[in-house]
């Protein structure tokens, strides 16, 4: 295979910097990147677009094993692809649970095997996801996992948390916190005035904070490695930025449902506005925007939490909390951040590359000769989420029928090419 990009503006999310350049591909290797390459090869006319590292996503729930008909490994990595993530980061509350050797072994041979993006597990810190016991972390990590979670649950015992945070250090794994007090979060949507006018429990933001000061305490004092997920409220964004001036080790990832969705799109009763943490308010949602721009917020992840039809097509009570995110998140992040002004567009792919790279101590996608191909092609161009395009296996998402900014076009990875992607 010899494919020659031609016309394009090369991104560098290291740097954080642009500049036009061709690139020639052969055999799946970056061979020359510069101005004016002549080679024999088929051409793909990159004007008008941008090329950059194919996209990490540091928060993925492929549901596989257990929940096939939500998800699959093939399905969700297809998801992927099609939204520029050339790896997902998989988290362990599948049924089984990540909570063994055998499991991690079951994913990575199911993902080479089916598997379109490349897929990094993530091994559950308790046993069962139950919160009691620690999981045999050693034999995980040997296994293949490259973090330590019980998300879609909080590790309530602090002693739990205290000790994962300790024994991973070891093996230079970060911990990633769901944090929530289910003492508080009772509810189903962020609890405010609008709450209370829909007659629906609220979830107020202090339960989400008050476990991420806990968290970044037992960070303090273990010196372990603790990353928070979808991080969705200004309180939990000034205790991170206050936590890093301090030096303790932690980053963060939001989602992008937390910095485009607020609580009154829940008037709507549409099910597909669960989420859990719940959308907030227009303060919280500055915030979040406030924290990428400065850094306090590390990456932006997916939080890709498929459902069946079945399940969201119920009263917003009885419904599960969650959206699919692997299609839309790159153009999200285009439409509100870089065009509202909050980051540059090398600024944006950091947060999905470098960034969660540098969180999981993994080497990434470099547009670097010699280097494997790894990179997408994208148009800064409107196009329309419709359903009948969505790869997932599910459909739940509250951004069906919108017009998004910013569209994949090619997807490379090694000598697979995945064209019109998008």
């Amino acid at each position: 295979m010899k494919l020659l990009l031609k016309g394009g503006k090369l991104v560098d999310p290291d740097e954080k910097k642009e500049r036009e350049s061709d690139i020639y591909i052969e055999s799946g290797r970056i061979k020359k990147i510069g101005l004016n390459i002549q080679e024999e090869a088929e051409v793909i006319d990159a004007k008008g677009c941008f090329i950059f590292p194919g996209l990490l996503d540091l928060h993925t729930h492929l549901r596989e094993p257990g929940r096939e008909d939500e998800e699959t490994i093939e399905t969700g990595t297809y998801a992927a692809i099609k939204g520029g993530f050339t790896g997902v980061v998989c988290m362990p509350n599948t049924q089984p649970p990540i909570d063994s050797e055998g499991v991690v072994k079951y994913i990575l041979r199911r993902a080479e095997e089916v598997g379109y993006a490349r897929v990094f597990p993530v091994g559950a810190i308790t046993k069962g996801r139950r919160g009691e016991e620690l999981t045999e972390i050693g034999s995980l990590v040997k296994a293949g996992i490259v973090a330590l979670s019980d998300d879609g649950d909080p590790v309530i015992n602090s002693d739990i948390m205290r000790r994962a945070l300790e024994y991973s250090k070891p093996f230079g794994i970060p911990v990633i916190s769901h944090c929530e007090d289910k003492t508080l979060s009772d509810g189903v949507m962020n609890e405010s005035r609008i709450s209370t006018k829909l007659g629906l429990r609220g979830i107020p933001w202090v339960a989400e904070t008050a476990m991420v000061i806990r968290d970044i305490l037992l960070a303090d004092y273990t010196r372990g490695r603790l990353h928070i997920a979808h991080v969705s409220t200004k309180g939990s964004v000034e205790l991170i930025r206050w936590a890093k001036s301090k030096g303790i080790r932690v980053t963060c990832e939001t989602a992008p449902h937390y910095f485009t969705l607020t609580d009154e799109m829940c008037t709507s009763f549409d099910p597909n506005y669960k989420v859990n943490p719940p959308l907030r308010t227009k303060e919280d949602v500055m915030a979040i925007k406030e924290g990428l721009r400065d850094g306090t917020i590390d990456c932006i992840a997916t939080d890709h939490a498929p459902h069946t039809i079945s399940e969201k097509e119920v009263e917003f009570d009885a419904a599960p909390p969650g959206i699919i995110g692997l299609e839309t998140a790159l153009a999200l992040g285009y439409s509100e951040l870089v065009e509202g002004g909050f980051l540059s567009l090398p600024e944006l792919i950091n947060k999905f590359t470098t960034s969660p790279s540098k969180i999981l101590g993994i080497e990434w996608a470099r547009i670097e000769e010699g280097r494997e191909a790894n990179l997408v092609l994208f148009s800064p161009t409107p196009w329309k989420y419709d359903e009948n395009r969505i790869a997932s296996k599910s459909k739940n998402s509250p951004f069906i029928g919108l017009e998004l900014k910013g569209e994949v076009k090619l997807v490379i990875l090694g000598e697979r090419v995945f064209k019109n992607a998008g």
